[in-house]
């Protein structure tokens, strides 16, 4: 296993059962690795500040699996930028965003997900918190944690 930092490993942002089940490549390339390290040094804070451990559902994704799974063209997952996950011992993924979003960890983006949160770093973070909503007519966002 490649440890990126104390608590994540390399094959843990790079899981993907979308991939297994498609026969995709999930490989990231070095400076993709790079920023997958990064990322997990932003989660290092996450978990600190939530004080248990945290399930990784999607971190990197090549531009293949995000397209099979039909997520965005820009998604920050296909940087290595952005990590869906939860934290059960904490709470729910509701009390997970709020207790991220009422933090000082500077994020990119924080986004309610039902029953996962999606949270993305950027040299240039944002501090954006949305919500999501799924309906027939697709993804909607609002802003806030509703």
């Amino acid at each position: 296993m490649t440890q990126l930092t104390e608590h994540f490993t390399l094959e843990e942002m790079t899981r993907s059962q979308a991939a297994v089940r498609l026969g995709l490549n999930n490989t990231p390339t070095a400076a993709t690795v790079a920023r997958l390290k990064k990322t997990a040094v932003k989660m290092e804070l996450v978990r600190s500040l939530l004080g248990v451990a945290i399930n990784t559902l999607s971190a990197y994704r090549s531009t293949a699996v995000n397209r099979a799974i039909g997520g965005a063209l820009t998604s920050q997952h296909i940087k290595g930028e952005a990590v869906d996950f939860v934290a059960p011992q904490f709470g729910t993924p509701h009390e997970v965003a709020k207790a991220i979003a009422a933090s000082d960890i500077n994020f990119d983006q924080l986004i309610f997900e039902g029953t996962w949160v999606h949270v993305s770093f950027s040299d240039r973070p944002r501090r954006s918190v949305l919500t999501a909503h799924f309906g027939k007519g697709g993804t909607s966002y609002t802003s806030g944690i509703a």
